[in-house]
């Protein structure tokens, strides 16, 4: 008889378990799913700690760093401050009366009533437009040219740099009166040289008269500003350009930059806070622009600045109370620019010195 093929053995030892179900599979995986999490989520924890210790560092040192400027420049604000808030608030308090020297006893209160006048008055918004252009085209022209000549200082030769920062800061150690008589002597029509020297440019002759006409007077003065200020503006910027980092700039060759490009694109940017800094002061300073007109021209042929409008109301005049608004109403022109500039700018310095 043909009894069939024979029966395979049956499995043995820890094999001849039946092979689970997958019922049987789930809870062993949710478990081991549930063992990763946690694993994973001990790991997120200790990565996090640290992260968390460092921030902590960062925001003590830093509260540590504010709080030890404040102890630095503490006392300097505090003296600044009772120096220069007094004459403040005596100016606004003296804006409000009609009060003259001529005539000390007949003061008398008269509110508002100055600033109603001046801001009614030609005069104002005719001395604020110079001023303004004066401002606008020194700062624009000190700005290409203090770039140009900080870069030439960032970039010259060691043995030559100290020579030739030298060189170019010499204007700036200059006083603005002294050289303000220097140009109105050398452009004056008696005593200047430079209607001999430059009568081959066209429009200048021995009897041209810088001072006789709006544009010609307001160019000189222009120039004179831009000769003295320009190497502040530079030395501002080259300490801004001390803090690129120069390993974007050869990044960015390497990477077949153009000197153009690198400028814009890597030098300016890496800028922002310096320039901003630069614009703000310089533009403050030549907006309160006087020793410069008050030689040359003394306000004449349509050259009078706000500055010299106060000083004549002022001195010349000695109306206390009207001299006393037109300084109080250049105040406000100053914080106005401040805020513009700040605004203009967005820079963040807490982020540009590395504090976040």
């Amino acid at each position: 008889m043909n009894a069939g093929p024979p029966a395979e053995p049956a499995p043995r030892g820890r094999h001849a378990s039946t092979p689970p179900t997958s019922t049987e599979e789930a809870p062993t995986r949710r478990g081991a799913v549930s063992r990763g999490e946690s694993r994973g989520e001990s790991r997120d924890d200790a990565r996090g700690a640290p992260d968390a210790a460092a921030k902590a560092a960062r925001s003590d040192r830093a509260r540590a760093e504010a709080r030890l400027g404040w102890y630095l420049a503490g006392p300097a604000f505090v003296v600044m401050l009772a120096v220069t808030l007094y004459p403040i608030l005596q100016a606004v308090y003296d804006s409000l009366f009609n009060y003259k020297l001529t005539a000390p006893d007949d003061r008398a209160f008269v509110g508002l009533n100055n600033y109603v006048v001046i801001l009614t008055d030609s005069v104002w918004w005719r001395d604020l437009g110079v001023t303004l252009f004066i401002t606008v085209v020194t700062v624009v022209i000190e700005l290409i040219l203090g770039f140009a000549l900080a870069l030439v200082m960032h970039r010259a030769i060691k043995r030559l740099r100290g020579l030739l920062r030298t060189a170019i800061l010499v204007p700036y150690g200059i006083i603005t009166v002294v050289s303000a008589f220097a140009w109105f002597y050398a452009f004056d029509i008696t005593s200047g040289y430079v209607n001999h020297w430059f009568d081959w440019v066209p429009g200048i002759g021995p009897d041209l008269n810088w001072f006789a006409q709006q544009g010609t007077s307001l160019f000189v003065i222009i120039m004179s500003e831009v000769w003295k200020t320009t190497p502040f503006i530079s030395l501002l910027l080259l300490a801004g350009l001390a803090q690129v980092p120069g390993d974007l700039e050869e990044a960015a060759k390497v990477d077949g930059a153009t000197a153009w490009q690198r400028f814009t694109r890597v030098i300016v940017p890496n800028m922002k806070a310096a320039i901003m800094v630069a614009v703000l002061f310089r533009a403050l300073d030549a907006f309160r622009i006087f020793d410069n007109v008050f030689i040359m021209t003394n306000g004449a042929n349509g050259t009078e600045v706000l500055s010299l409008l106060a000083y004549r109301t002022s001195i010349g005049q000695l109306q206390i109370g009207m001299g006393s608004a037109i300084s109080v109403l250049l105040f406000l022109c100053v914080v106005l620019i401040c805020f513009i500039a700040i605004k203009l700018f967005k820079v963040d310095l807490a982020g540009a010195r590395g504090e976040k």
